[in-house]
């Protein structure tokens, strides 16, 4: 009776495994972490980690960073060199943490202006704030309110895919993605989108966690990925297997040359990028010309 149950069993699994093969061919593989999914399937897993860490996302990236993201993000937005009466678009934001950060900036420099008797902008800033997942947007809009931000006029928050923006092309002067391109299904599509909309002159960052190389530091940075934080997530979220799937994401996702030859690829010009913390994160920048 177990030997036929056994066989019954295997069968069944076979059967599993050759629907799921053939599902792969038909449909572009790609990849969810370590594991080969079809790209219609990594859509509906990514948007289910979100929708699982959404709660606890500022928590985790403290615990998981030791504080370092906000500075990382802080850096992001240095190097964007904001200004009033720009148009900015910051693709997977919706937790509003990049948004912020240049609407404080936009506004120091122009109460600076205003205090030398130089506030002359006419244009009105707008900062669009794009992610897939509502339930990261519905995160950062209650950060909004609780930051007194739910009146700016300046912040616009819009549901859409990185991969096929609902903006005008040469819309904006600015365009930044942090922590977010590593989560999407085709890399070069989001950095076609990013081009298209993008002005003459206007900038490119991205900020995304990256690879190490230095071996005694890269062998630490292994162990804590793939032990402290699944761990940590287990511990504080009840999700082990979402924070899994970002350690793995990270390892699955270009490094740091190759990112910067994508780019340079999609027709962007002045591509370069910087080291964070010895690689575990990168900033790419690039311009439109």
């Amino acid at each position: 009776m177990a030997m036929k149950y056994g066989a019954a069993r295997l069968a069944s699994n076979l059967r599993h495994h050759y629907a799921r093969s053939a599902s792969l061919l038909h449909s572009h593989a790609t990849s969810f972490g370590y594991k080969e999914v079809s790209e219609e399937e990594k859509s509906k897993l990514v948007g289910n980690v979100f929708n699982s860490v959404a709660s606890s996302y500022d928590l985790m990236n403290d615990l998981m960073s030791g504080g370092l993201h906000r500075l990382w993000k802080d850096r992001l937005v240095s190097k964007l060199h904001p200004f009033p009466g720009m148009k900015h678009l910051d693709v997977a934001g919706g937790t509003g943490d990049v948004a912020f950060r240049i609407l404080d900036k936009i506004k120091s420099l122009r109460h600076s202006a205003r205090q030398g008797g130089l506030d002359n902008f006419n244009e009105e800033t707008k900062i669009y704030i794009c992610d897939i997942n509502p339930n990261m947007l519905n995160f950062g809009k209650k950060r909004a309110i609780e930051q007194g931000l739910c009146e700016e006029q300046s912040l616009v928050w819009v549901e859409g895919d990185a991969e096929a923006l609902k903006f005008q092309a040469d819309s904006m002067d600015g365009y930044t993605i942090a922590f977010g391109i590593r989560n999407v299904t085709h890399i070069e599509n989001v950095l076609s989108e990013a081009h298209r909309v993008l002005k003459r002159g206007g900038r490119f960052l991205c900020l995304e966690l990256s690879h190490v190389e230095q071996p005694l530091f890269k062998q630490i940075y292994d162990y804590y990925s793939f032990k402290v934080i699944p761990a940590i997530g287990e511990l504080v979220a009840g999700d082990k297997e979402s924070y899994q799937y970002l350690v793995e994401s990270i390892r699955r996702f270009p490094n740091q040359d190759t990112l910067a030859r994508m780019i340079a690829d999609t027709g962007f010009q002045k591509v370069e990028y910087e080291n964070l913390v010895g690689g575990v994160v990168a900033i790419h920048s690039a311009v439109k010309w």
